[in-house]
């Protein structure tokens, strides 16, 4: 992310079946870490990774253009939780 983190929220969580989706290395499985930030340009991002690894990778579909960030990120849990290739969560309209 560049610029100044505005928010940021990091959760431990158990992928579901299917995993989450990356952009970077497409679909991980297993114990996650995920860390939601907000920035001061409105942009909520989503990142994952194996947990207590090094590399973090970008869930598909972020960054969200506007939005809760905390909100947000509870959504995303719950749709990695789910798996099935889960993606970022979008914003309300």
């Amino acid at each position: 992310m560049t610029g100044p983190v505005r928010y940021q929220w990091q959760d431990e969580v158990l992928a579901g079946p299917g995993g989450a989706m990356t952009d970077e290395v497409g679909v991980i499985t297993g114990e996650l870490t995920l860390r939601t930030t907000g920035g001061p340009d409105g942009k909520v991002r989503f990142e994952v990774q194996y947990t207590d690894a090094d590399e973090w990778y970008t869930l598909t579909g972020s960054p969200v253009a506007h939005g809760d960030p905390s909100g947000l990120h509870a959504a995303a849990l719950r749709a990695i939780r789910a798996g099935g290739g889960a993606e970022a969560p979008a914003a309300p309209a």
